[in-house]
């Protein structure tokens, strides 16, 4: 049972905002990191496997410790665990940032990202598990919207800005900064009322999210769908290598590719905040997972940084539809004591489809080439999703996030 206090709308809900300005300032500056990191490994290596390795390395520690992190979320002090993995992450932001200019491979800079990895595996189930508890389930719908705004104007501006302060003032100090904005994020943090979970005999179940998500074909279609779409569909390893190789870009064009899909995804979000869906969710998901793979598809083939700009903001925009759905389904679906849990295993869904679809886009182009890649991973995501509408009716049945409930 979760001690937290009774909900009040979300206007007047401090915890709620401060919990909205930690994951602002954080995201932004993680973001902005991620954009350093990435360049920083292909003007090391000129590997598109080392871009892979990247994703690799941050996913792996959340499937090692996966027994851990859902069980930790369910049976301590979550806002201790959001602050103790922040620190984590801080302390690994600096190291990156000290790594020698003279080291010319990228092996220390993966080896600190495993570290970096550890600290996301126990974050996100607690970060995940925080949110259902600030707001009621009345509320959920639009908190989640808003949630994802904010995710999405961070993920917007991180990327410019990482790319601007990478070209102006290098590597290091550009990572130095990003170390101040997740100290402010763990300041936010620490205004959080204390999320203690009074621990039962069943919070010491470890499998028990597993077990729940493979028994609810609605929770196992949802996120399997984000899982494999994603997986073969995203692109976001290639960046560095289509902003220097292909449209001949720099560290700012890079920036600015990264944040394309945060723009179109920002104003998705903005959209269902003001007009949340009310019917036909399901069936609206499963449509814009299919318009996520014609963009990227359509980004495969351009030579002209706008257009590939443009299809990487409608894919951002398409995700943000499917994201805010899928968020809204899995608290809602989840029974309170097992959201930790739950939510461990999603992030696991999530991890595979971002991180371990980097390390399959790396790999896949080392394979066969940079364009056929990321085409491939396109035309791959519609096919998933006309096969999941078929093998999981229970998506397109979806009317209301809200009907949602654990035994549906």
């Amino acid at each position: 049972m979760l001690v937290c206090p009774a909900p009040t709308p979300l206007s007047r809900r401090r915890d709620f905002l401060a919990f909205e300005v930690a994951r602002f300032v954080a995201t932004m500056a993680l973001q902005a990191q991620g954009v350093v990191v990435a360049w920083l490994v292909y003007e090391r290596s000129r590997s598109f496997a080392d871009l892979g390795l990247v994703g690799l390395a941050q996913f792996l520690p959340s499937v090692a410790l996966l027994p851990l992190t859902g069980t930790a979320a369910d049976r301590f002090d979550r806002r201790i665990i959001v602050l103790a993995g922040q620190t984590l992450a801080l302390t690994v932001t600096l190291a990156i940032a000290f790594v020698p200019e003279t080291v010319t491979t990228s092996w220390p800079v993966l080896a600190l990202l495993l570290v970096h990895g550890v600290a996301r595996a126990f974050l996100g189930p607690a970060l995940q598990a925080i949110l259902p508890t600030l707001v009621g389930d009345d509320d959920l719908g639009r908190a989640v919207a808003i949630h994802s705004t904010v995710w999405e104007m961070a993920s917007l501006a991180g990327p410019a800005l990482g790319g601007i302060a990478l070209g102006a003032f290098g590597a290091r100090s550009t990572l130095v900064g990003c170390a101040a904005g997740i100290l402010l994020s763990i300041v936010s943090y620490s205004y959080l009322p204390s999320l203690r979970v009074k621990a039962d005999p069943s919070s010491r179940d470890v499998f028990a999210g597993l077990r729940f998500v493979r028994g609810h074909r609605l929770l196992l279609g949802a996120l399997s769908l984000d899982l494999i779409a994603v997986l073969f569909g995203g692109v976001v390893a290639l960046l560095p290598a289509f902003a220097r190789d292909v449209l001949h870009a720099g560290p700012q064009g890079l920036g600015l590719l990264r944040s394309a899909p945060a723009v179109g995804a920002m104003l998705s979000a903005f959209f269902l905040t003001a007009r949340p869906i009310r019917k036909h969710a399901g069936k609206a998901m499963l449509g814009a997972v299919f318009i996520f793979g014609v963009a990227t598809t359509g980004f495969a083939f351009t030579h002209s940084a706008a257009a590939a700009w443009a299809c990487l903001a409608v894919a951002g925009a398409a995700d943000m539809v499917s994201v805010v759905i899928r968020m809204a389904v899995v608290p809602m679906a989840t029974p309170p004591d097992l959201r930790g849990r739950v939510s461990a295993v999603n992030l696991i869904f999530i991890g595979a489809s971002n991180e371990l679809g980097e390390f399959e886009s790396g790999m896949l182009a080392a394979a066969v080439g940079l364009v056929p890649a990321a085409a491939f991973g396109g035309v791959a995501a519609c096919v998933v999703v006309t096969a999941w509408a078929w093998f999981f009716p229970e998506l397109r049945r979806i009317e209301r996030v809200e009907d949602v409930r654990p035994s549906a």
